[in-house]
């Protein structure tokens, strides 16, 4: 019954995008009454009910208030391209980017006798960019859709929406679903209607056909039958012929949701082989956004692609805006990559404006040294300072996040003392303000660094914080349990004074060493094999020692051997041990990348191990790989283990 009612409209417009019922139609406006009237509160009162068949008869013009009639602008439809034209275009596109308010953007319109349509679509898009809450996905000041200008100009484009040119109808289609336009108003509806048959007929540009897919995502969803028709027509254009422009443009639309349930992967294949090619030719906003694109479409499998941004990356980093700058380093992040030379400019970058720079600029800096393990004292000193002297600046969250990567590189900066007292000032006065998992995060860090801040352990411990905690993760998350835990530990190894609350045995862990998230590496197989091998030659027999041993103190021991009160060695199920040998096979994931510096989690596990009475033998994967033969690792090995015996009786 619907459909039939809105045939009699004789748009065009497909079943697709109609609505399934009569709707209440606002006289004065064209509106549907099933979202809010867009222009003024006095004409919802003049809403009557009427079948959208009826719509095309005894609508009136609605009284216009306020300045002369005469002086609306009216569009220039008929495409003028002489100098004079082109130069009044530019002065008045100039002259709307700089408007700062709605108001002011209405008061040029006025100023102004004639716009073109590409002109009006600008204006559409200018007010959504200063209305918009991005977060809210509403309008701040709804009010403004009710302005007088606005309601002559969405009056003119629906009037003559067949005169307007292909990229000044999409656009404006655009416009109004940034603006939150009921995509059942009749304004909405006869865009749609005319994009359709225009897409039908065929001839619109990439551009163009990105442009009217963003406006039906908003319209239709991802499914819609207008989008689906305008990402075919996409596909008839090899993307290798494709501008840089171009390419960009559908990378945005796939980007917004176009690609639900994985489809258009081979599209994106296509479009990836020719985005490396171009990308030498990539400005900083074309880097940053291709790398956005690529995160939120998960294309893991493009690493060549990302490989090629990053080396553009170091070329642009003097230029990228901070919002540009903490997209590059959320992507490498993502994607796990990085080279030399983009950390020695963003050493540069970061050492210059660690004082200036947007806190969630400095925040990704220092999380993405952190992330991929690369220590850089250059770049990590800056985050320092900074934090010293703008910790008031940051949210509690940038405080922890900035923090993070000193723990995890086990690194104390020149100015580590006040450092730690600002962050423990922080913590003091905005105790209340931090997440109870920012907490714990946090508290972690420090005592990384061998900096125990006990008087906030009394409180993380106490009942009502663990309930808060239990409450925000949905339940107990065993990563923060192991935090909890090896904070504890610490507690009680290194903090003898400590006289405040324990930890619930209940919030404890059993081991460290867990899938995904740890806070202990497990040991490089390759390594650890070489080395197995060579104390079976060095003690004679495989069952002198022990593998991955879980201790009663949740580490994993690679491996363990065990000496009675001589220093013989003793079988592994020994149970009567004079003393343990704990060797630590680290392989290069427990070092910094560009440093053989061993981790925070690592240094406080074998930290904790010799205070637990283990003699903690540490072979580093650079050593063991420098040496040549089977003597030379037996050698090797008895020098570390037994320094000072020549020669045991195994």
């Amino acid at each position: 019954m619907a459909l039939k009612l809105v045939q009699r409209l004789s748009l065009g417009v497909r079943p697709s995008i109609l609505p399934r019922a009569a709707q209440s139609v606002c006289v004065a406006c064209l509106c549907t009454s099933s979202g809010r009237c867009i222009l003024s509160a006095g004409c919802r009162r003049l809403r009557q009910t009427r079948s959208l068949g009826s719509l095309t008869a005894g609508v009136r013009e609605p009284s216009f208030v306020g300045p002369r009639v005469e002086s609306v602008p009216r569009f220039r439809l008929t495409q003028q391209h002489g100098p004079v034209a082109e130069e009044e275009e530019r002065q008045f596109r100039s002259s709307l980017s700089s408007c700062s308010s709605s108001a002011k953007v209405f008061k040029l319109l006025r100023s102004t006798s004639m716009v073109s349509d590409g002109a009006v679509a600008a204006v559409l898009h200018r007010v959504a960019e200063l209305e918009r809450d991005e977060e809210k996905r509403c309008l701040r000041d709804p009010s403004v859709l009710e302005d007088h200008m606005l309601r002559v100009l969405c009056r003119q484009l629906e009037k003559d929406s067949r005169l307007l040119s292909d990229s000044a109808l999409v656009s404006a289609l655009l416009a109004c679903t940034r603006l939150y336009l009921d995509p059942w108003s009749t304004l909405v509806v006869r865009l749609v209607s005319e994009s359709q048959e225009r897409l039908d007929r065929g001839g619109l540009s990439v551009d163009q056909l990105c442009v009217l897919g963003q406006a039906m995502l908003a319209v239709e969803g991802p499914r819609g039958a207008v989008l689906e028709g305008a990402v075919t027509q996409i596909q008839k254009v090899e993307p290798s012929r494709w501008t840089l422009d171009e390419l960009m443009s559908v990378y945005r639309l796939l980007q917004s949701g176009a690609t639900l349930g994985g489809r258009y992967q081979d599209l994106l294949n296509a479009m990836h082989g020719h985005a490396a090619t171009l990308a030498s030719t990539m400005d900083e906003a074309a880097v940053a956004g291709l790398l956005a694109a690529l995160v939120e479409l998960d294309q893991t499998r493009a690493l060549p692609l990302v490989i090629q941004l990053c080396k553009r990356a170091v070329r642009h980093m003097p230029r990228f805006s901070d919002e540009q700058l903490a997209g590059v380093l959320a992507a490498l992040v993502h994607f796990g990559h990085s080279d030399r030379y983009l950390v020695e400019v963003l050493e540069r970058r970061v050492a210059a404006d660690a004082f200036t720079c947007h806190p969630e600029t400095l925040t990704k800096a220092a999380e993405f040294l952190g992330r991929r393990n690369i220590l850089s004292p250059a770049a990590l000193d800056a985050v320092a300072e900074s934090l010293v002297y703008r910790a008031d600046d940051y949210s509690t969250g940038q405080v922890a996040r900035q923090m993070a990567p000193f723990g995890k590189l086990a690194y104390l900066p020149p100015n580590a003392d006040e450092l730690f007292r600002k962050v423990e000032a922080v913590l003091q006065t905005r105790f209340s303000q931090f997440q109870p998992r920012t907490v714990v995060a946090l508290l972690h860090s420090c005592i990384l660094v061998e900096r125990f801040p006990v008087n906030f352990v009394s409180k993380v411990f106490r009942n009502f914080f663990l309930q808060q905690l239990q409450e925000e993760a949905k339940g107990k998350d065993r990563f923060i349990l192991a935090q909890l835990t090896q904070l504890y530990m610490t507690v009680k190894l290194e903090c003898s004074f400590y006289q405040g609350p324990q930890l619930p045995r209940k919030y404890r862990v059993k081991s460290f060493l867990v899938p995904g998230r740890s806070l202990e590496t497990p040991v490089d197989q390759q390594l650890y094999g070489s080395v197995k091998s060579g104390l079976v030659d060095l003690l004679g027999a495989r069952f002198y020692f022990s593998s991955k041993v879980l201790t009663p103190y949740c580490y994993t021991l690679d491996v363990e051997i065990k000496l009675d009160e001589e220093g013989y060695v003793l079988p592994a199920s020994h149970d009567d041990v004079f003393k343990r040998i704990a060797l630590c096979i680290d392989g290069p994931s427990r070092f910094a990348t560009n440093k053989r510096r061993l981790l925070g989690s690592e240094s406080i596990k074998q930290r904790h191990l010799k205070r637990l009475g283990y003699e903690v033998v540490q072979i580093p994967f650079y050593e063991f790989e420098a040496l040549r033969g089977k003597d030379d690792v037996m050698n090797y090995l008895h020098r570390k283990i037994f320094p000072h015996s020549y020669r045991l009786n195994w």
